[in-house]
């Protein structure tokens, strides 16, 4: 099943979505950016970005990106995404399931008895 396109200007994305983003493209958006024909026939550049249910190209030209990071306070001044901003975005958007278990949780005919030998 494709997904679907999602053509949008990066001041109109959810929060979300941006700080997803950041997370995605730590050092800058310029060098990631690519050139698609959009609807009309037009050439336009966009930075792509892809989520589990949904692929976003963001509008943006090689000036307006550079014009984001320098803007935002997530990126220091060489145009990096600060560290204490990327553990936070990383914390708050981590998937992973497996970090914390209760081995209460884990049927007694699966743990192993050392005394058994």
């Amino acid at each position: 099943m494709d997904k679907p396109r999602i053509v949008k200007d990066y001041e109109k994305l959810d929060e979300a979505i941006q700080e997803q983003i950041k997370l995605n493209y730590p050092y800058g958006f310029d060098r990631h950016l690519i050139t698609f024909k959009n609807a009309t026939g037009k050439f336009v550049s966009a930075l792509p970005f892809e989520t589990d249910d949904r692929y976003y190209l963001i509008r943006m030209s090689k000036a307006l990106a550079q014009e984001i990071i320098e803007e935002d306070d997530d990126y220091d001044d060489d145009g990096n995404l600060k560290k204490a901003v990327k553990e936070e975005y990383e914390e708050k958007y981590d998937d992973s399931e497996d970090e914390e278990f209760d081995i209460a949780d884990i049927p007694d005919e699966d743990l192993d008895d050392d005394d058994e030998d």
